[in-house]
């Protein structure tokens, strides 16, 4: 099948059979918020609105196959995070309306997502009459607080995975998802990933065609390689507030091609090797050996990123040793392998830099200086 790049058309042959002649209605409900994400909202909104598209543009549904409402506190405009404002349709202590599918969006500030305890009520009060329950982002914490995730698997962005585990024991978080769907309820990663998991809405609803067919418009993965690790500034959440700790992860990020077993880092910090690879994982969360081994990926991230060494030549800058040791390392810990993670986020060749260690080493400082 052909699809013109100009035009985005469905095809008959793009949905299920029993689909074709009398399209099932699933109406959207959107949440919105002062504070919200606006690609939170927006990305899926556009996904679904598309598929409207679609299906209107090629004559098999007179009308939209995902009507859209937002939803508020009251009827009128909401001010995203960027300062944009948003016309809810409709208040949500008022609505009446069947929903098939309601999307919780996040916002950078958790406090603006757990700011109203009537739309916590609401939704918890919602969840057992829609058929699907989704949040994009930060979302996740306002399912969280309803207590809707507990005992279920659930993502959020990378940035607040810690958060949202500390905050809520019984949710079990997977860090490193684009999405993840537990029975009816769907949780998304950071921001831009509510649009892989609108994908999966949309194929789960009206087959693989349909929703390649979107992800070609929209141009984007239907599947995206990999998990959202290999967009996490990776060191930051490790950084510990111990002086001497902190000394340490700092001199390591500057020289991840050094020696850094367990023994010699505790002769560094003047300690017995087992009493140092205790004091570490109390003050880090991390063994001494996963802390380096992740300083060695984000050494590896770097010199991928910015220069156009060879990849043998990046693995023993980033004290891997061997190519071989960093791939089995990438794939582990960030879904992918070095040269996937250069094809996605490298430079070419006329704007890559030379290999310069130390600056490296002071960026990674400075992240964890941020802290």
């Amino acid at each position: 099948m052909t699809m013109p790049c100009e035009d985005y058309a469905v095809s008959q042959h793009a949905i299920p059979p029993d689909q074709a002649s009398k399209p099932t209605i699933r109406p959207i409900g959107i949440v919105a918020f002062d504070g919200v994400e606006i690609l939170d909202l927006a990305g899926p909104m556009e996904g679904f609105a598309l598929t409207n598209f679609g299906f209107q543009r090629s004559g098999i549904a007179n009308e939209a196959v995902y009507p859209i409402r937002i939803i508020a506190k009251r009827t009128g405009p909401v001010t995203a995070s960027c300062g944009l404002r948003i016309y809810a349709d409709c208040a949500y202590d008022e609505f009446t309306d069947e929903i098939d599918t309601l999307l919780i969006p996040g916002a950078p500030d958790v406090a603006y997502v757990l700011s109203d305890p009537s739309l916590r009520a609401w939704v918890c009060s919602m969840s057992g009459r829609v058929r699907r329950l989704v949040s994009v982002c930060t979302g996740a914490f306002l399912l969280a607080e309803a207590g809707l995730l507990d005992g279920r698997r659930a993502t959020t962005h990378w940035a607040y995975c810690e958060r949202l585990a500390a905050d809520y024991p019984r949710v079990a978080v997977e860090p490193d998802r684009i999405f993840l769907r537990d029975g009816p309820i769907s949780t998304s990663g950071g921001i831009t990933s509510g649009i892989d998991l609108t994908l999966a809405l949309v194929e789960e609803d009206w087959g693989r065609e349909q929703a390649l067919l979107l992800a070609r418009y929209m141009v984007v993965f239907l599947q995206r390689p990999g998990g959202q690790s290999q967009f996490s500034g990776y060191l930051v959440s490790d950084a510990t507030a111990h002086g001497d700790v902190r000394a340490l992860q700092m001199w390591i990020m500057e020289h991840p091609a050094e020696d850094l077993c367990n023994d010699l880092l505790a002769e560094r910090m003047a300690m017995s090797p087992r009493n140092f690879a205790r004091i570490f994982q109390t003050e880090t969360g991390l063994t001494p050996a996963k802390f380096v081994e992740k300083a060695r990926i984000d050494a590896a991230r770097h010199f991928l990123g910015m220069t156009n060494d060879r990849i043998e030549t990046v693995a023993v800058m980033a004290g891997f040793g061997d190519a071989e040791r960093m791939r089995r390392s990438f794939i582990r810990n960030l879904g992918i392998s070095p040269q996937d993670y250069r094809a996605r986020f490298g430079r070419n060749e006329a704007e890559a830099t030379p290999t310069v260690t130390g600056r490296h080493a002071a960026t990674l400082k400075a992240s964890v200086n941020s802290f």
